[in-house]
């Protein structure tokens, strides 16, 4: 099985040119992880007595669980180090993530590998899709979530809200008869529905909460810096 974080991937990497479609990527991805160590029940999120404090939510690792993903493995170890806030953790989870989750995509041939030159100058790599069939699975269940209004299983909530968390819902999934904003509202609702445990949920706010500050914050610094 694929982890949601690998699913999110895909979902935010552009099939043609392997481009990712939002550049907080390595961030949501990291908000990824976090979730899934939730379902998983290896951590727990403390919930704050007012939601507009969130993203101050503890997270503190369970004693005694284990988990066999690698990636997963290597998460848990961080959170363990000391108790940090959601905010620091998806951000430190997600660094570096993408090329370690696209390195194994690629040896399933999910993806390939496309390393290139910016300008002809400036080395990047690039992972197109070579073989989209779980992408598209993966959609399908998306879409009957957030168009079709089906309940959630716990895996395609959290994509569904990390999806809102990034605003891409609603370039996610084909959506022919509802507006955007119609789409966004659906994904604002899964994020906050009873879906998950309450483990799970506190796991799912915290992290949307802490993955839109790390949004707002990137793009402050990039207005101050554009005005300088």
């Amino acid at each position: 099985m694929t982890l949601i974080a690998e699913d999110l991937l895909l979902l935010l990497l552009d099939d043609e040119t392997g481009k990712p479609q939002t550049h907080q990527l390595e961030t949501a991805l990291g908000g990824a992880v976090l979730v899934e160590l939730a379902l998983a029940e290896a951590v727990t999120v403390s919930k704050e007595a007012k939601p507009a404090l969130f993203r101050q939510a503890k997270v503190r690792a369970e004693p005694g669980v284990e988990v066999e993903d690698i990636v997963l493995a290597d998460a848990l170890r961080t959170v363990r180090e000391k108790e940090r806030s959601a905010q620091d953790l998806v951000v430190r989870l997600g660094k570096g993530l993408t090329e370690t989750l696209c390195d194994r995509l690629v040896e399933r041939g999910v993806l390939e590998r496309r390393a290139d030159k910016l300008f002809g100058l400036i080395p990047r790599t690039r992972w197109p899709a070579r073989d989209s069939s779980h992408e598209e699975e993966v959609r399908r269940a998306l879409t009957d979530v957030l168009v079709a209004g089906v309940e959630p299983e716990p895996r395609i909530g959290a994509l569904a809200a990390l999806l809102y968390a990034v605003d891409r819902a609603h370039k996610t999934v084909p959506h022919e008869g509802l507006s955007n904003g119609e789409v966004r509202r659906r994904a604002k609702q899964v994020s906050e529905g009873q879906w998950a445990a309450v483990a799970v949920k506190n796991a799912v706010a915290a992290v949307t909460a802490a993955t839109t500050a790390a949004i707002v914050a990137a793009t402050s610094a990039g207005a101050m810096g554009s005005g300088t």
